[in-house]
């Protein structure tokens, strides 16, 4: 694990991050840029405070991993990596050109730190959980963390990978479902209702937490609560908002495609202040 940061420390790193991930959005034309906002909060806290990797041990069989499912969320990884020195900013400035090792969903090895490539969405989980398998079968304590859409949960592979996670009793195992209720064309509750959700992941033999997923001391005291259970893997549902931190693209469908022109950019830093 990092050297522990404060909540208002992280709160900071959340702010930075989120500037950075607007400015990158409105430079480049980038789409996806309230499916990255709403994870924020969340990446920083582990790359803070949970994940035992750096750039350093980024290739040790004993680091924990994390993984994007949700791909397309992939500025705010390549971010929060390049906040964390993974890699140098002069790389983060190249994202989406022609030739530039980051690309608009995550791809493994591009850079340091990204262990999986997730476009198609529901395959995270099961990546995951195969990495969680070896590690029990070799006696290695790494952890592995993924990050699941709400709307990625429409797949079934997420609920394969579901049932084999508490067959296999993967405690090793945590997943973050990102639940702003916003996918690629409306709410989820309109395109294919997940209600009632908590209760679904139950069901399958999971432990399961619902936290703020933006309340920074919500998340300190969950993702120090892990394994919830002995024996079962654990899901934290994280209610968020698509957009968290810019009013106008806040619960709004519009910001799966759209990027800043110069006057909302201007708003947007003005907000986070």
């Amino acid at each position: 694990m990092r050297n522990t940061k404060s909540i208002s420390e992280i709160q900071e790193i959340s702010r930075h991050i989120r500037r950075k991930i607007i400015n990158i959005s409105h430079l480049k034309k980038a789409s996806h840029i309230g499916t990255s906002l709403s994870i924020v909060d969340i990446l920083a806290y582990i790359y803070s405070n949970i994940l035992n990797i750096s750039v350093s041990t980024v290739s040790s069989p004993d680091r924990d991993r994390l993984i994007l499912s949700k791909g397309h969320g992939c500025l705010a990884l390549y971010t929060v990596l390049e906040y964390f020195k993974f890699f140098s900013s002069s790389i983060l400035d190249t994202y989406s050109d022609n030739g530039s090792p980051l690309m608009g969903h995550a791809t493994k090895d591009c850079v340091p730190g990204v262990e999986a490539s997730a476009g198609s969405l529901g395959h995270g989980l099961a990546l995951s959980c195969g990495i969680a398998l070896a590690g029990k079968h070799d006696k290695r304590q790494y952890k592995v963390y993924t990050i699941l859409g709400d709307g990625e949960c429409n797949e079934g592979t997420i609920w394969e990978s579901a049932l084999f996670a508490s067959h296999h009793k993967l405690d090793n195992l945590t997943v973050i479902v990102d639940y702003n209720k916003l996918q690629g064309m409306g709410y989820v509750k309109d395109i294919l209702n997940l209600e009632p959700f908590a209760k679904k992941f139950e069901a399958f033999g999971w432990a399961v937490r619902e936290i703020d997923g933006h309340n920074l001391n919500e998340i300190d005291e969950t993702f120090s609560s892990l394994p919830f259970n002995d024996g079962k893997p654990s899901l934290i549902l994280a209610h968020t908002l698509k957009g968290k931190g810019v009013s106008y693209m806040e619960d709004n469908i519009d910001w799966h495609y759209k990027s800043p022109d110069e006057n909302q950019i201007r708003q947007a830093f003005e907000e986070l202040i």
